[in-house]
Formats: C-alpha cells, sequence, structure tokens
C-alpha cells in the first residue's frame, strides 16, 4: 500500500504519514468492511482517498490550465513497455496535478467525472491535466531514452 502513496505523494516522508494515517483509518473502521469486493480493494480506497485528502490540503487543483475538445490518441499502453520502476520514476517527475489526474484516472481506473467532482476541479480541468500528464511521459520517455510509447 506505501507504493499506492507514493504514486499520489511525490516526498516519501508525506507518503509515509498518509499510509500511516490511511491504516489507522482502516483499523479503525473494520467494523464498516461490508465483505463484498476484496479487502485489499477496500483498503486501497481508504488510502487513496487519504492521499486526495492531503494532496487538497497542500495544492489548489484549482491552478490548472484547462483545454477543451482535445482528442487524446495514443499508440501503446505505457504500462506493457516500461518496467514498473520506471513508471513510478516517470510518475516522481510530473507536476502534482498531472500525477494525481494520471494516476486516479490510468491506474485506479476513475472516470473523469469522479476526479472532477474528488478535486473540485471541472471534467475538462481532468481531461486537460491527463492529456499533458501523457504528454509530459512521452517527453520523459524519449529523453530517457526508454522504449517508445507514442
Amino acid at each position: 500500500m506505501f507504493g499506492v502513496c507514493r504514486r499520489y505523494v511525490k516526498n516519501q516522508e508525506d507518503a509515509e504519514d498518509v499510509l500511516i494515517s490511511g491504516l489507522f483509518k482502516v483499523l479503525t473502521k473494520l467494523d464498516m468492511y461490508s465483505h463484498k469486493g476484496s479487502f485489499e480493494g477496500w483498503i486501497r480506497r481508504i488510502l487513496v482517498n487519504e492521499c486526495l485528502m492531503h494532496l487538497r490540503k497542500s495544492h489548489n487543483f484549482k491552478l490548472t490550465v484547462e483545454v477543451s475538445n482535445i482528442d487524446i490518441k495514443t499508440k501503446a499502453n505505457v504500462e506493457d513497455d516500461l518496467a514498473a520502476q520506471d513508471i513510478l520514476d516517470l510518475l516522481e517527475l510530473l507536476p502534482t496535478g498531472y500525477r494525481t489526474v494520471f494516476n486516479m484516472y490510468v491506474l485506479e481506473g476513475y472516470k473523469h467525472k469522479d476526479i472532477a467532482e474528488e478535486l473540485g476541479i471541472s471534467i475538462n480541468t481532468s481531461k486537460s491535466q491527463l492529456l499533458l500528464a501523457r504528454r509530459r511521459l512521452q517527453s520523459l520517455i524519449k529523453e530517457n531514452q526508454l522504449p517508445d510509447v507514442g
């Protein structure tokens, strides 16, 4: 679960704090687990929410650029061509807004509507942050001579 926190929170110490507070929440709310779905999934959801709460406190997601009506095209899935550590290393280089939306959309499976609600931003901002994150990741891949994915 620390890996989940690190994907969202750049600073290791902050990620550790979020992990501890999230696990404390898990332990104090065990009676709320309904035994529907996986226990790991339930814990993961709590930790992602803790990460988002931490990021909302420390970053203003409303100070982002909106890009409307953009078609996002990718030739391949980044996860298919890069090692897990390569992805984590690249995600750490992204600005917080890009990284958060990318994590939520690509890795956690959130929809733009849900991301917008969670972060208090518009759907178009969520879409633009994802587009800009993908473009930045492609640039970073080329700069670091990693496998070309798009």
